[in-house]
């Protein structure tokens, strides 16, 4: 990974603790936070943190943010720390480790929601590329959040073709993952049929979104009101 992306600062977000819970995951217990759903079929969703060798765990800010939002809107919410990181058992095992971690996790869930109306994954950094990468393997994820996705460090040839909407969140200023390289695979995707791939950028924003939290949270929020209105025409 780039020297650039060695600290993702872990922070208090929330004012008020969240449940712990840890539960079975291929190499081990993994540590998480989860907010049951406020009735039996409520909705899952699943956020997913940046890289553990960079110091990505279920703390950061924008992780907590994410999980939050989702919170706010009657979602069965879990963040979850990968093996190696916090609590969580096992060692990095660059993103096939982790994929199965997230799999197990979203099983978790399901297993307290099994009649779930719908299923969520969201992801910052490289918690984007295995949110993404889950999408292939879980057909009943009905929708994507994907927070500047490393597509210049990792293969997303994979998304062929991607079986979700969603959208993908970029900083103009991010010298980590760059513009470019997302924007390039927006372009694919959006060439896929019966998917609609929505695209926002925030101005000035790095990888960090250091001073944009409020700009790239609305991006967060107008999409979810867009694809949460029943009379919204994505499926």
């Amino acid at each position: 990974m780039a020297q650039s992306l060695r600290l993702f600062p872990v922070t208090n977000f929330l004012a008020r603790p969240m449940p712990e819970v840890i539960f079975p995951g291929p190499e081990g217990r993994l540590e998480g936070r989860f907010n049951p759903g406020p009735r039996p079929r409520a909705p899952v969703a699943m956020i997913l943190h940046p890289h553990p060798k960079a110091g990505g765990t279920m703390n950061n800010r924008i992780v907590q943010a994410l999980y939050q939002t989702f919170v706010r809107r009657g979602f069965a919410t879990l963040r979850f720390n990968f093996r190696g990181v916090g609590r969580s058992e096992g060692t990095f095992d660059n993103a096939i480790g982790e994929l199965s971690d997230a799999a197990a996790a979203l099983d978790w869930v399901q297993s307290i929601h099994p009649e779930a109306q719908q299923t969520w994954v969201a992801g910052y950094s490289f918690g984007a590329l295995i949110g993404m990468q889950l999408l292939m393997r879980r057909p009943e994820i009905r929708g994507f959040i994907s927070i500047a996705p490393p597509a210049n460090m990792y293969d997303f040839s994979f998304l062929a073709p991607c079986p979700s909407s969603g959208i993908l969140i970029q900083g103009t200023s991010d010298e980590v993952v760059t513009p470019g390289a997302v924007q390039k695979l927006v372009d694919k995707l959006r060439t896929q049929r019966h998917i609609t791939i929505h695209h926002d950028e925030i101005k000035g924003a790095n990888h960090f979104f250091e001073n944009e939290m409020t700009e790239l949270m609305g991006s967060v929020d107008n999409y979810l009101d867009f694809r949460l209105d029943p009379a919204c025409t994505i499926r």
